[in-house]
């Protein structure tokens, strides 16, 4: 599969010539596949090269107003719609996402820079979601009291139009975070993928157009400008952003003026503690691979490692091992495990923060800087020993393939530690007593703690963070789907 993924990643860079290098793919308008206002494009980089390899439309402030027009106009129909109107068409959403998977799973490699397996399992991963969420969206009302007098329940209603705002590390799953829950409980949507991975996000925009009546779905593509005139825009009624906290409380600060409904999924600090007499050997690899899942690129990834100094230099050992053996390369390069960074402003970042850790005071167990292939954006993972608190890259959230670790020498001290950070969405506790752990663990301020593991996810479990790491829940079942319905009280005299 991956061989056959690599090789179709090579035809379709090699057949972009110099004439058909800006062709933009359309974006999706009331049902039509149209490009920006005046043919703006706005180019798309390969990580892997630091060039760009196609285009996409560069949409104006008229394309976004037409977009959102046209989903407050398909509004009523849509919310209207049988339930089973809205399954079917969700239905045929994924048969045909499923139907050109490769094609996607190259794109999204391309774009992205994760190894084409990963970016097949995110294409996977969001038919599933899809097919789910079809069979479980309906929202049917829930009578709370029944007595001689009277009757109580609760109903759910659409809200309206929802805007979507989605990041750079997982393009398709996070678009699919937007638009399948706000559509199956009846609402209409218009997204806005990140500027620096647009073409997977664009290119769902035929597959919608297929299985959505027109206005339902609407796509479109730009720069930093477009997610404000979403934010601001009148008609939209729900903001669902993922991304960082600083434009999450952007955002929230926007939205204030319309009182908008949001969902923010923001960023992480996260840590993983590792308790006494823990199997370091063990353990050392599953957390290093937690650490550094699409390079370090996801939100709720360990960024922050607690050891007991007991154990500390044989994990530091055990975790450069693996950090060295390593492949990091293209993501359509057979036996690929990372790739690059996906942007140069990110690499810098990451690279500044490695230098100034350095600096600081901190060991480099394992690499530590960038590394010369293709003109690519590519770090080595790296491993940092003998870190503290006050250096930036314990204190701020990374977002790269950087793993600090940090010595502790009691359990109360490294609960305070983990603690002592304005974020709250993932943690993790590990050790030889799940049970001990466990324990630990509720004491951990997260919306999320993995015990003995980290990532791991299902449909049913909510995912979202408390304190700066956002408001709202997405997933698990009908408790994120009711994140996009307004609740009404209805009460009937017998």
């Amino acid at each position: 599969m991956a061989d056959r993924l690599a090789s179709l990643g090579r035809h379709l860079t090699a057949s972009v010539s110099v004439e058909t290098v800006g062709s933009p793919h359309p974006m999706l308008i009331d049902g039509r596949l149209v490009q920006a206002e005046g043919n703006k494009t706005t180019p798309v980089i390969n990580p892997a090269f630091g060039t760009a390899f196609t285009s996409v439309p560069d949409a104006s402030k008229n394309d976004l107003n037409r977009a959102v027009n046209a989903a407050k106009c398909a509004f009523d129909q849509w919310s209207t719609a049988d339930y089973a109107v809205r399954k079917a068409a969700m239905l045929a959403f994924a048969a045909d996402l499923d139907a050109r998977k490769k094609e996607f799973a190259v794109a999204l490699s391309k774009e992205q820079g994760k190894p084409v397996a990963f970016a097949m399992g995110e294409v996977i991963s969001t038919v599933k979601k899809c097919k789910h969420l079809a069979e479980i969206g309906q929202l049917l009302p829930e009578v709370i009291d029944d007595n001689k007098k009277m009757q109580t329940e609760i109903r759910y209603t659409p809200r309206g139009v929802v805007g979507g705002i989605t990041p750079w590390n997982f393009p398709i799953s996070m678009a699919a975070n937007k638009i399948l829950p706000a559509v199956i409980t009846g609402n209409t949507v218009v997204l806005k993928p990140s500027p620096y991975t647009p073409l997977s996000t664009v290119m769902l925009a035929s597959v919608a157009q297929k299985s959505f009546p027109a206005g339902v779905v609407n796509i479109v593509t730009g720069g930093d400008q477009l997610g404000r005139w979403i934010v601001e825009h009148p008609d939209v009624a729900h903001i669902s952003f993922t991304g960082s906290e600083r434009t999450g409380k952007a955002i929230m600060a926007s939205a204030s003026g319309t009182l908008k409904k949001l969902t923010l999924e923001l960023g992480g600090n996260d840590p993983a503690i590792v308790l006494p007499g823990s199997d370091i050997k063990k353990v050392a690899p599953d957390i290093f691979g937690k650490a550094m899942f699409n390079t370090g690129q996801v939100c709720v990834a360990i960024k922050r490692l607690f050891v007991h100094e007991s154990q500390y230099d044989e994990m530091v050992h055990e975790l450069a091992k693996v950090a060295k053996a390593a492949k990091v390369g293209n993501g359509l390069e057979k036996g690929t495990m990372y790739g690059p960074i996906n942007n140069k402003m990110q690499f810098d970042r990451v690279s500044g923060l490695v230098e100034d850790a350095v600096r600081s005071g901190a060991t480099v167990a394992a690499g530590g800087s960038p590394i010369n292939k293709d003109g690519g954006y590519y770090f080595q993972p790296t491993i940092l020993s003998n870190v503290t608190e006050g250096m930036r890259i314990v204190d701020e959230e990374q977002f790269g393939p950087v793993l600090p670790v940090l010595k502790y020498s009691d359990v109360n001290d490294a609960v305070a530690r983990a603690n002592n950070t304005t974020y709250g969405l993932g943690s993790s506790v590990w050790g030889s007593n799940a049970d001990e752990a466990a324990e630990v663990g509720l004491r951990l301020e997260a919306g999320m703690t993995w015990i003995n593991t980290h990532l791991a996810s299902v449909e049913q479990a909510p995912f979202g963070g408390i304190k700066a790491s956002g408001v709202g829940r997405e997933g698990g079942g009908q408790i994120g789907l009711k994140e996009f319905v307004d609740m009404k009280t209805v009460i009937r005299s017998k």
